[in-house]
């Protein structure tokens, strides 16, 4: 299938649809296959954040960073664009970007500046912050950015994170997602004070916040705070909402767990980030036959994908025992 070349107008909104419908099928693919059983990684999956994960990312330059948590397939797509690694590593295949030993909660790819995301929460966020030390100190350029549930304000190591980010002006983008819950615990059983934008804004940073799932919003966002941060020297915090689809670890949804109605999730529906981005482009004069061609196309690559990563063979029984320990040689 063929298309016309975007216009200059069309072209980023094409770009961030692209990503956010790679991210959206990816994962649909994965809640198809995850019951064949082989996959043996958890999922954590980020269908209705895909507009904070392609917003942010599109928004930072190529030599910045990205850390993020074990919520990762977002990140990880937007980042690099690429889906063999991807599956061949969920799949646990020696073609996977690990080697199969990361999985799904540790995905990673430093030559794209996704420097890792991890299964602990709150861990990345003092990586995050040593890391704008050192470009800081390097006086490289580059900025970081950092993804963290709002779960993760509820850590010690956030606050001790942040409050040196501020007190040392560090180069640094904190992405707060709040998806309202910490596994199944809203923010009124958790938080004994009202708002964390209030209490970010008494630190010597730049706050920022919306309530939007417009993927286009996110990105003029992020791009205004990466520019608050180059021209003043001091971090940013930006606070994003969103409604997480599915249970907290797995494929599946949980409307019938008790905390949350299934009456929420309609609600938030109604501005999935990938269909609003869709009838946007075609308010916009973006002919259908267009981005039916980009949706082919990014489907028959997760196919191709999939194939690539079940045909893999595993990694020798020798390589659980590499890069475990920083090897001198």
């Amino acid at each position: 299938m063929t298309r016309r070349k975007p216009s200059a107008q069309t072209e980023l909104p094409l770009a961030l649809y692209r990503k956010m419908y790679l991210i959206r099928k990816s994962e649909e693919r994965i809640r198809e296959l995850y019951p064949e059983n082989e996959m043996k990684t958890p999922m954590h999956m980020s269908l209705g954040g895909e507009a904070i994960a392609v917003g942010v990312c599109d928004a930072l330059g190529p030599g910045d960073q990205v850390l993020g948590s074990y919520r990762s397939h977002g990140i990880y797509l937007a980042r690099t664009g690429e889906t063999d690694k991807f599956f061949a590593e969920l799949y646990g295949r020696n073609d996977g970007m690990a080697r199969g030993k990361a999985g799904s909660m540790h995905l990673s790819a430093p030559e794209q500046g996704l420097i890792g995301t991890s299964a602990i929460v709150a861990s990345i966020i003092p990586v995050a912050v040593g890391a704008a030390f050192a470009n800081k100190r390097q006086s490289n350029g580059k900025l970081v950015a950092a993804f963290f549930g709002d779960g993760a304000i509820d850590e010690g190591n956030f606050w001790e994170s942040f409050n040196v980010a501020c007190l040392m002006k560090l180069p640094i983008l904190f992405v707060c997602e709040d998806n309202g819950f910490a596994v199944h615990t809203p923010a009124s059983a958790r938080h004994g004070y009202d708002s964390i934008v209030d209490i970010a804004a008494k630190f010597r940073c730049h706050v920022l916040q919306k309530d939007t799932t417009d993927v286009e919003v996110i990105y003029k966002l992020t791009r205004r705070g990466i520019g608050l941060i180059k021209t003043s020297q001091m971090p940013c915090f930006m606070y994003l909402k969103y409604y997480r689809y599915l249970e907290h670890v797995g494929v599946n949804e949980d409307f019938n767990a008790g905390y949350r109605a299934r009456t929420e999730f309609e609600e938030w529906y109604q501005r999935d980030p990938v269909s609003l981005q869709r009838k946007k482009l075609l308010n916009g004069g973006v002919a259908e036959a267009d981005l039916t061609s980009i949706e082919w196309e990014v489907d028959t690559r997760i196919e191709t994908s999939v194939a690539r990563a079940k045909a893999a063979a595993f990694a020798p029984a020798e390589e659980l025992d590499r890069e475990v320990f920083c090897d001198q040689h």
